[in-house]
């Protein structure tokens, strides 16, 4: 079934799609409320879970927020233990991958999602 367009929805995805700190929903939030002076939380959250599970974007559970990526590429990311940020790591894809673990399983792989722990290079830095 075809979603009916909102233009919360649209400026929420293109506010997401133009950065690359994987914000919270509150941080999105806050960014938004100056464009969008009705945008309520709950609509937020809703357009955000229903962007999540259609694929549109990627949701992450980072310590004690979910952090959103407007990127739906396949990309690879750390998750700092420290500051609970997610990050993007610089590396090319490993297509072959999907077919590695294919090789003698009986279902079929479509892609994969590998996220590393550690430390961001800023908590690395304060060790």
């Amino acid at each position: 079934m075809a979603t009916k367009y909102s233009r919360q929805r649209e400026m929420i995805l293109n506010n997401l799609c133009s950065r690359t700190d994987h914000p919270t929903a509150d941080e999105l939030y806050i960014d938004l409320k100056e464009e969008l002076p009705n945008l309520s939380l709950g609509t937020l959250y809703r357009n955000l879970a229903m962007l999540s599970e259609n694929g549109t974007i990627l949701k992450f559970h980072c310590g004690t927020a979910d952090r959103f990526d407007g990127n739906n590429n396949l990309h690879y990311h750390l998750i700092c233990e420290k500051c609970n940020r997610l990050y993007d790591l610089e590396h090319a894809p490993l297509t072959e991958l999907d077919n590695m673990f294919a090789s003698g399983y009986k279902g079929k792989i479509n892609s994969h999602l590998l996220v590393f722990y550690g430390l961001c290079e800023y908590c690395n830095c304060s060790v």
